[in-house]
């Protein structure tokens, strides 16, 4: 009997998790210990497919994160079919979560030509299939910076429809609640209607689990109040879903200084869950805190010039910048136990489109089902629970409305290693 008790005993520690899992209550994270949880992390894609395969890699990377204080990464784009269980462990020993998207460039959601269909749905299931079991996931993103032009909020019923798609297969399968949202392009003229519309609606199965936002405004010598910061936390006051900083970082002026941190967390920490940085390898682009070692003259194994493995090496000075910021910053927060939710869902946007703001959907509209592809054709002028219109594909030629934050690497392919795709097209079609 003593025997057989310590075998239990010892198979019900076997049973504990290494890490805390992340769940969302009202407009905050919370680990399952019942602290609120602020996301510290770095946007991490060293290769175009999947940078979760390479265990010495992972491992090199993460002990070096950990040293900055990072709790999380961001991963753009992995294989399904690959095993992933040496790299998560690593960075799960290391304290950090990961933060994935389930798209990849050949099925995400298209502002040009927004549909949602059963590969879709069947390629971001693979995804959620390789990763619900591990505890150090925080959260599934549906789509990064879909929506980018002024006509493109006709894609955003598709990257909802996405959202619940996604998490009523999740509860089928009984996965755990990993939360599950979107990264948005920040986007002066589609604010703060895009926030609002992921968040509203009566039926919550329909909303994001959490929002989030690419934002690049905060450069240099500037402020709480120059930057913008103050009116995004004035928007986002009204969600009742997490919101947090997805990307951020300017590279222009340099040094980069990483100032916004300190508004991040303290000013914003009761609105905003903290941020992610962009990125950590330096390429082409110039946003790296590490580099694998000095840029060579391009090659099959090296296509860009960079390398894409090996010991990380700070980038001088914005590691120790980034660094010297985290060592100063925490959150308080607020313990789950005592914290009781008190916002309801904001009012879905009406059809606007002015000087100022262009938004394409008709309130709160059916989402489309899976196979259903935007009409075009379909008249501008709808009531509430049409069909979603607008002029695909054509941007307008308002020279009168913003765009994008300054600074901010707005993409219309997501994810990282732009450069490294460029080149290596560029590099095969020399040969």
């Amino acid at each position: 009997m003593l025997t057989r008790s310590l075998i239990g005993a010892l198979a019900g520690l076997g049973l504990v998790s290494a890490i805390p899992t992340i769940s969302v209550k009202g407009s905050k994270f919370f680990t399952s210990e019942g602290d609120q949880f602020y996301v510290r992390g770095i946007a991490y894609q060293l290769v175009p497919d999947d940078p979760l395969i390479d265990e010495t890699q992972c491992s090199l990377d993460a002990k070096l994160m950990q040293t900055l204080g990072t709790n999380s990464i961001r991963v753009y784009h992995v294989d399904p079919e690959a095993n992933h269980d040496s790299c998560m462990k690593a960075f799960e020993d290391a304290g950090i979560y990961v933060w994935l998207d389930l798209d990849t460039f050949n099925t995400q959601i298209e502002q040009r030509d927004p549909h949602w269909n059963q590969t879709q749905v069947d390629a971001f299931a693979r995804v959620m299939d390789a990763f619900h079991q591990y505890d150090n996931i925080g959260g599934f993103w549906v789509g990064n910076e879909v929506i980018t032009m002024e006509n493109g909020t006709v894609a955003a019923p598709y990257v909802k429809a996405a959202a619940r798609d996604m998490k009523a297969y999740r509860d089928s399968k009984n996965y755990r609640k990993i939360p599950i949202g979107y990264s948005a392009a920040d986007i002066a003229y589609n604010r703060p209607m895009l926030q609002n519309y992921f968040a509203c609606g009566d039926n919550a199965s329909e909303a994001l689990d959490f929002f989030a936002l690419n934002t690049y405004s905060w450069c240099g010598d500037s402020s709480y109040k120059r930057s913008g910061y103050d009116q995004r936390v004035e928007e986002a006051k009204v969600l009742q879903i997490p919101i947090f900083i997805s990307e951020t970082g300017c590279r222009e002026p340099r040094p980069r200084t990483f100032e916004d941190q300190t508004a991040i967390f303290s000013e914003m920490a009761d609105v905003y869950s903290g941020s992610i940085v962009y990125e950590w390898i330096e390429e082409a682009n110039n946003y790296g805190l590490i580099s694998y070692g000095p840029k060579v003259d391009p090659d099959e194994e090296h296509p860009d010039g960079f390398t894409r493995s090996g010991t990380p090496t700070p980038v001088s000075p914005d590691f120790a910048n980034l660094s010297n910021q985290w060592k100063t910053l925490t959150a308080s927060g607020v313990k789950e136990s005592e914290y009781s939710p008190s916002l309801t869902p904001p009012a879905c946007p009406s059809y606007m489109s002015d000087a100022s703001s262009v938004w394409e959907i008709s309130g709160n509209v059916p989402l489309p089902t899976i196979g259903q592809t935007h009409q075009a054709q379909v008249s501008r002028t709808q009531d509430a629970g049409a069909t979603p219109t607008g002029d695909q594909g054509q941007a307008s030629s308002s020279a009168s409305k913003t765009g994008a934050a300054p600074g901010g690497p707005i993409r219309d392919m997501q994810g990282m290693g732009m450069g490294l795709v460029a080149a290596i097209i560029g590099f095969f079609w020399w040969l």
